[in-house]
């Protein structure tokens, strides 16, 4: 039997397992999840819809009052977007490393993934490009590539003159001016990151304090649960601090399976994170969540999840740990795969104010699609407050089978619109309010992101 044929039956199996018994998704969004009992599979539930992007002249759907235009196409799947204090955009642009099949859903998981990301096509770039609209009007001044030769890079912060990259295997400092549209000097590697030949979850985020003294990059863990061994998890399902200067590193925050997207909440010295959180416990375990990092917190994986759940598969168990584990603070629905986080400051969109807009890639595991849309999660005195709502949907199509785009990473713009990275479409997105076009109301948002005002 050649691979494909064998691919294909192990496909069909575990679709066969893959049903969402009758249950209320709602009650998994907020800081009280209802979690049913696990169930545990002999092949694990693996579906998802096939990423195919978009035809000319379609774009995601927005909620009422807002607008949504393509800022910038033909990238290479984009994964996360940035603002420079100039008003410049960085899209980074990389794709999943390849890892070596040791099991059969291995393969499984392989295939989908290729299916899923839509990357049948050219290999995607690792490389980030420079995006401006010096005026807001939505016509590019200029969409150009500003480095390139980067292994997997993910999240990228700027920092007194210095440009920070998060490559899959470790942070990378490059001197940089905002204005510039070219980073000529060579990379300095700051910090090296868990990474090698298995680096099963391997995007790295990155954040600075308010101060810019140090940096926080996330590690994903490099398993579901366990299954490659404990040694493969030394250094991950953490996040790190990293001082700017030295380099020195330290795990400041653990049990956090694979973290995404650090930011802090504005005004504050404390930082949230949105986790991916466990498969092949049913389609409703584990709620993926959005929670505040603790310095020295433990958040669970793998020993229990959600808090001290116990993870029946893990051998062998840690009641210790688990007495430690720190409960989430919001749960955003079992399998939506939140990668981006941001928090809105800017004056466009003032019915969002405040609180966060999160980028749920969607599921993989699900037999009906979950997640694959951009939510807003509301404050109230810095923390998680109210019902998250939908703002930005329709990557997936009428029937429900295919990926016209995904939603990653997300920003805020100079003029406080917001954009999305889009890796199965290759396009970035920005979403404004309808009719709206740039004028002195715009102008006047230059800089509403604490962390861009650097």
């Amino acid at each position: 039997m050649n691979n494909r044929l064998l691919i294909a039956g192990l496909v069909a199996a575990s679709l066969a397992g893959c049903s969402d018994p009758d249950f209320d998704d709602n009650t998994q969004i907020g800081p009280n999840p209802v979690l049913p009992k696990p169930t545990q599979f002999l092949i694990p539930p693996m579906n998802v819809a096939a990423g195919t992007g978009w035809s000319a002249g379609q774009k995601p759907t927005v909620a009422n009052g807002l607008e949504i235009q393509p800022l910038a196409t033909g990238l290479h799947h984009p994964r996360f977007v940035y603002v420079l204090p100039n008003g410049d955009i960085l899209a980074v642009q990389s794709a999943p490393p390849g890892e070596p099949v040791k099991r059969p859903k291995d393969l499984i998981f392989g295939f989908v993934i290729g299916k899923a990301d839509n990357l049948g096509g050219p290999s995607p770039k690792s490389e980030i490009s420079l995006i401006r609209d010096a005026n807001g009007d939505g016509k590019l001044e200029l969409q150009t590539t500003l480095l390139d030769n980067l292994n997997a890079p993910f999240g990228v912060t700027w920092v007194d003159g210095t440009l920070y990259v998060a490559n899959t295997d470790g942070v990378v400092a490059y001197p940089f001016a905002p204005g510039q549209t070219k980073v000529s000097g060579p990379g300095r590697m700051l910090t090296p990151l868990p990474a090698g030949v298995i680096n099963h979850h391997w995007t790295k985020s990155l954040v600075a304090s308010p101060d810019g003294s140090k940096l926080y990059a996330t590690v994903g863990s490099n398993s579901n649960i366990v299954e490659n061994g404990f040694d493969a998890e030394l250094g991950r399902a953490a996040v790190w601090e990293i001082d700017r200067k030295t380099g020195l590193a330290r795990e400041f925050a653990t049990g956090l399976r694979n973290p995404n997207s650090p930011s802090f909440y504005p005004g504050t010295n404390t930082f949230y994170v949105v986790v991916n959180e466990r498969d092949e416990l049913g389609a409703h375990l584990v709620p993926d969540y959005l929670t505040s990092v603790r310095d020295g917190g433990f958040y669970g994986w793998p020993y229990s999840y959600y808090g001290r759940h116990l993870d029946p598969r893990v051998r062998p168990q840690n009641p210790a740990k688990v007495a430690s584990a720190i409960l989430p603070d919001y749960a955003l629905g079992s399998h939506v795969a939140p990668l981006g986080l941001t928090f809105y400051t800017g004056d466009l969109l003032p019915q969002f104010k405040g609180g966060a807009f999160i980028g749920e890639h969607g599921s993989l595991d699900r037999r009906k699609f979950y997640g694959y849309k951009v939510v807003y999660v509301p404050f109230a005195g810095g923390k998680p407050s109210g019902k998250a709502v939908d703002v930005v949907t329709g990557f997936l199509d009428a029937k429900n089978k295919r990926t016209l785009g995904r939603p990653v990473g997300v920003a805020v713009d100079r003029f406080g619109a917001l954009l999305i990275a889009d890796d199965v479409g290759n396009a970035v997105w920005r979403v404004t309010p309808a009719s709206w076009r740039p004028g002195a109301a715009g102008e006047k948002n230059a800089s509403p992101s604490g962390e861009a005002s650097r």
